[in-house]
């Protein structure tokens, strides 16, 4: 099992300062990965939406960042929601990642599922399953050598060169999320692997898998090849265990994790963003930072 961790990216913790810090320091103790992720908007009343959402820095951007402060981690983007982009603007900011990281970026793609924020990207939400299929094939035609040119139901490009080229050959790895079960057969489908949500329902992971692979397998492709990448939006809570998942003591988390390991998934990544004593925009940011660094030393791969 391979193990990462989230990027500080969401509440006050999430500075320039200590995004390097986690990165540095994550990158010293042999994480494989680290994570962001995407969140636009927040409605304004209060409890609309869990205050870790409130304050979320864009997700490409701090990868940049700590591109620079890193040599070995790969940085990952998990997920990044297809509705919101066009093929050609998302390839070139993921291009550019994978240039300035040389080769250590990650794609995780998503449907989305807040209205406002279909609404202020000017997205259309119907027929978001078809239209993220139709936007794999026009990156796989970005990212293919030479002069590019699609013509699909929903994206056009002209004959044209999108350069420079990622250092990945063909392109860095492409990860589809969503839980839903047509989201679960595309990833299966047509992407590299499968990336769970922060929301998931972590007791049924084992049955997400199942479905992925199933579908790989009903699609001619070897299921061992997919990677399965899970968020864990863990809470370290020493002293207490109230029998939630990845909540309570180190030990006990470290049990969980396990299980979803045992559930089929390759790569776990810890996400502290999600905790609401760290990810809250109002959280004691330099207390945030001492528990992530502990969280890192306790999890250590080395």
């Amino acid at each position: 099992m391979h193990l990462g961790f989230g990027l500080p990216v969401s509440g006050s913790w999430a500075t320039p300062e200590f995004q390097r810090r986690v990165a540095r320091r994550a990158d010293e103790l042999g994480y494989g990965s680290l994570w962001t992720f995407q969140r636009l908007l927040h409605p304004p009343e209060e409890g609309a939406l869990a205050r870790v959402y409130r304050s979320v820095l864009d997700p490409v951007l701090p990868l940049a960042h700590v591109a620079a402060v890193t040599t070995r981690v790969r940085l990952g983007l998990g997920v990044l929601n297809v509705p919101f982009f066009s093929p050609a603007l998302l390839c070139k900011q993921v291009t550019t990642l994978d240039v300035l990281c040389q080769g250590r970026a990650e794609l995780g793609l998503g449907l989305g599922w807040s209205q406002d924020e279909f609404t202020a990207s000017g997205a259309d939400v119907r027929r978001r399953g078809a239209r993220a299929e139709e936007f794999l094939d026009a990156l796989e035609a970005l990212w293919a050598p030479g002069v590019s040119e699609f013509h699909g139901q929903f994206y056009r490009i002209p004959p044209s060169r999108m350069d420079p080229g990622p250092v990945q050959v063909p392109h860095p790895p492409v990860l589809m999320g969503g839980f839903a079960e047509p989201s679960l057969r595309r990833a299966g489908r047509l992407a590299d692997g499968w990336i769970s949500s922060g929301r998931a329902d972590l007791s049924t992971l084992g049955a997400d898998v199942r479905a992925v692979r199933e579908a790989a397998a009903a699609a001619g492709r070897d299921p061992d090849g997919l990677r399965f990448v899970c968020r864990a939006p863990v809470q370290i809570r020493e002293g207490r265990d109230d029998g939630t998942a990845l909540r309570g003591p180190t030990e006990k988390v470290r049990e969980d994790l396990q299980q979803l390991h045992e559930q089929g998934m390759t790569e776990i990544f810890l996400d502290l963003n999600f905790d609401p004593e760290i990810g809250d925009p109002d959280a004691d940011p330099v207390r945030s930072l001492s528990l992530a660094e502990q969280v890192l030393e306790s999890f250590a791969p080395s």
